[in-house]
């Protein structure tokens, strides 16, 4: 059928039609009360995937202050509204009770994890990376003045907009670190 007519005869366009009388046997009253999950949102933030370089744009719901979906975004110039596994489930990253919103450090040679607070945690790196800094800093090397730490170094991930990026490399080089890479670029 050169005029398109066999498209009419597929099930699910007879279904929708409403020329199939299985149409209703598919059916059901809790079917017919479902609403989305996005329909009840007090709020709705736009955000980018976590999980690869790609950078899917989201649409993150939020009811009573907590996520209740993530999809993608429609609007997003990447992705348009699309979203690999990974990203569809990536709910579970905010809502999955085995998620992790303490801080736990293992002591070198410790066997146990222990909880600390943030502030704590914050001091400890601060204090490694002005020792390892200090411990590793060259002001010369084979006579050049190079003046960098090579004890220090960053690998960026891809999910950082350009402006993360920028103030991380300035970051760094204000360290003295010339080991700067970045996922995306991997």
């Amino acid at each position: 059928m050169a005029d398109g007519g066999w498209i009419s005869r597929w099930p699910v366009i007879r279904q929708l039609k409403g020329e199939d009388g299985r149409r209703d046997a598919a059916r059901s009253a809790r079917t017919d009360a479902l609403r989305p999950r996005t329909e009840e949102a007090d709020t709705v933030a736009r955000s980018v995937c976590p999980y690869c370089a790609v950078g899917c744009g989201q649409l993150v719901y939020v009811k009573d202050g907590k996520v209740s979906q993530i999809e993608g975004d429609p609007d997003s110039p990447i992705s348009r509204g699309r979203l690999c596994p990974k990203g569809s489930a990536s709910k579970q990253l905010v809502t999955h009770p085995g998620r992790q919103t303490q801080v736990l450090y293992r002591r070198p040679y410790g066997t146990e994890w222990e909880r600390l607070d943030l502030e704590t945690a914050m001091d400890m790196i601060a204090d490694r990376v002005v020792r390892t800094r200090r411990e590793t800093w060259q002001e010369t090397h084979e006579g050049k003045e190079v003046r960098r730490t090579l004890g220090i170094a960053s690998l960026g991930g891809a999910t950082l907009d350009n402006e993360e990026n920028y103030l991380m490399k300035k970051l760094y080089t204000a360290l003295g670190a010339i080991q700067v890479e970045n996922q995306a670029r991997i």
